[in-house]
Formats: C-alpha cells, structure tokens, sequence
C-alpha cells in the first residue's frame, strides 16, 4: 500500500507548511529548501520534484492585509522528526506544532488546509505522478474551506 505523507506546521494564525515567502536574490527553489531547512532542522531533503501548485492568497499580518503569491513544492522524504532544537525558530515564525498528516487525514477536511485544494491535487500526484507544468489555481479567498460537500 502507497502512504503518502504532508508536514504540517501549525502557526498561531494559520495551519502553514514549509514554504514561506523568499528574500533578495532567492528563487522560490531555494527559499522552499531554506525554510525547509529552518522549519524542520533537515538539511538532507533535496526538492526535485517541482513545483505542484502556484497560488494568490489574502490574510492579515499584524494587522496590515497581505496578498501573498506563492510556490508549492513536492518533495519526498521519509516519514521523520524534526532533528534538532528548533524551538527558537518555531517561536519566532509562530510555529505551535509540527505533524505528518496522511492522505486520509488531509481528505477528512476536519482542519482548513491552505490551499484548501491541496488533498485533491496531492491525490492527483499519487495517481498519475507530479504534474508536468505547476496547477495555477489563481487567488483564492479567504473562507469556509469546502470539501466533500461539508464545510
């Protein structure tokens, strides 16, 4: 049986995972395996799959709007901890916890996902491999994430 497996960070504002925002000079490449790097202490993880979606998104950071277009990258990595002390890192990005989420739990819907079509196009990846060119999903507002007819 395939698992396929998605970290999870869950910040004071949102549930978020490895794939920030990128600073001068930086590719988005390099900032997702940056902030893989800050975020899960693994320094092994090379991300050589692609990018599986680009995104525009709205949310509030200290109390400014922020419209935020971003990269989601697939990487395979063995279901693991984060190595060492991160909790300084974690503190400064609001980081609460970290988790592996299966894809049973990522379809379940009982937590919003950003971005909320992240279950159907992961699934998509384990039935027919990473797309060849990223999904473009354009923006996508802020709301009640709707999945399987619940929201």
């Amino acid at each position: 049986m395939q698992r396929t497996a998605v970290t999870r960070l869950t910040s004071r504002n949102a549930h978020d995972s490895a794939r920030r925002r990128h600073g001068p000079g930086e590719s988005p490449l390099e900032a997702a395996e940056r902030e893989v790097r800050e975020e899960t202490g693994w320094t092994d993880l090379v991300i050589e799959d692609g990018v599986l979606c680009l995104w525009e998104h709205d949310f509030t950071r200290a109390g400014v709007p922020v419209r935020r277009h971003e990269h989601i990258f697939l990487a395979y990595a063995p279901r693991r901890e984060p190595a060492g002390d991160l909790t300084a890192a974690h503190a400064e990005d609001g980081i609460e916890r970290w988790r592996w989420w299966s894809p049973a739990e990522l379809a379940a819907g009982h937590e919003p996902l950003w971005p909320p079509q992240l279950p159907d196009l992961l699934a998509e990846v384990r039935r027919a491999g990473a797309p060849a060119i990223p999904v473009d999903l354009g923006f996508v507002p802020n709301g009640p994430v709707v999945r399987g007819g619940t929201v």
